[in-house]
């Protein structure tokens, strides 16, 4: 590849290990039963986040990140909380995804299982 060529931003591999099911944006509306530029509304509003994925580097949200029809509870505002912490999209998917001492699981797991406080808390703490 030349200088010149415009490089397409991927994905670090070790989130494709640590997230099991990748959805794109029109399947991520699908779910919501709503239109694709809802869902690029979500992502810029920080209420999802998505970053680049497979061979063209298309935005991809983890699965997880929704339940049937909506976003999973207590997301959003822990994406703002890790916002503020100055976790940008990658940083923010690897530390939902990986296991967490304090919670005895991953965070993500953690609100799955509507454990929304003691996951802000964990969150919080990374900003000292």
């Amino acid at each position: 590849m030349s200088k010149n060529e415009p490089t397409t931003p991927t994905m670090p591999t070790d989130l494709d290990a640590l997230v099991p099911e990748w959805l794109t944006v029109p399947e991520v509306a699908e779910r919501l039963g709503v239109n694709v530029s809802r869902v690029r509304q979500l992502l810029r509003e920080g209420e999802l986040l998505a970053v680049p994925h497979g061979e063209r580097g298309a935005p991809h949200v983890p699965a997880a990140f929704l339940t049937e029809d909506r976003v999973l509870k207590g997301l959003t505002g822990t994406i703002t909380v890790l916002h503020d912490a100055g976790f940008g999209p990658v940083e923010a998917v690897r530390w939902l995804f990986m296991p967490d001492d304090g919670l005895e699981t991953t965070p993500i797991d953690a609100l799955v299982g509507n454990r929304i406080k003691e996951v802000r808390r964990q969150a919080q703490v990374l900003a000292f």
